[in-house]
């Protein structure tokens, strides 16, 4: 009687997840896109930095904005893996950014810690997801439907603890790169 087990196909077939990571730099901005499998095996890191300008005339938060549009959009040209989700942190991504911004052909997610209080825009679909601790979800431009790729590989992220450690992953490779 052969033994039950799980194929490696069956992971492969949910595809690949992109963590879009942005920080600030002494100069500037930084940022990377960090793929990886349902597994959370690492699969691409591209990373970029731009200067931002250093003027009376720009308002901070225009800044911000400005840098992550400008890095997103170099770092998306870049990315050589063509992922089903793309995921972001929501205290460093605005609403805007994929709400306005800059539009793409896969589900974005917000992520955020569920006692956070976070500004999420109306075209967003608000959700939650029960990982080590409860988070927030704030889809654009709406959550995977039930029994879709997407939504199974989501799944397979927050089972595995993937929702928010491939972040930390993506922080160290920038700080190494950029050491």
């Amino acid at each position: 009687m052969p033994i039950p087990f799980r194929n490696s196909t069956e992971i492969e077939e949910l595809g690949f997840a992109a963590y879009l990571k942005i920080g600030q730099a002494p100069d500037g901005y930084m940022g990377a896109i960090f793929v990886v499998n349902a597994l959370g095996e690492p699969l691409e890191f591209t990373y970029t930095r731009i200067e931002v300008p250093n003027t009376f005339l720009w308002r901070p938060a225009d800044i911000r904005r400005h840098a992550a549009r400008k890095l997103t959009a170099s770092l998306l040209s870049l990315c050589p893996q063509a992922p089903r989700l793309l995921l972001c942190l929501a205290e460093e991504v605005g609403s805007e950014l994929f709400c306005h911004d800059i539009r793409v052909s896969i589900p974005v997610c917000r992520i955020a810690p569920k006692l956070a209080a976070v500004p999420y825009t109306g075209q967003e679909t608000r959700d939650e997801a029960e990982a080590n601790d409860p988070l927030h979800l704030f889809w654009f431009p709406d959550r995977p439907t039930e029994g879709s790729i997407e939504q199974k590989l989501i799944h397979q992220l927050s089972e595995y603890k993937l929702l928010l450690e491939p972040f930390n992953r993506a922080a160290a490779g920038i700080r190494e790169v950029y050491k």
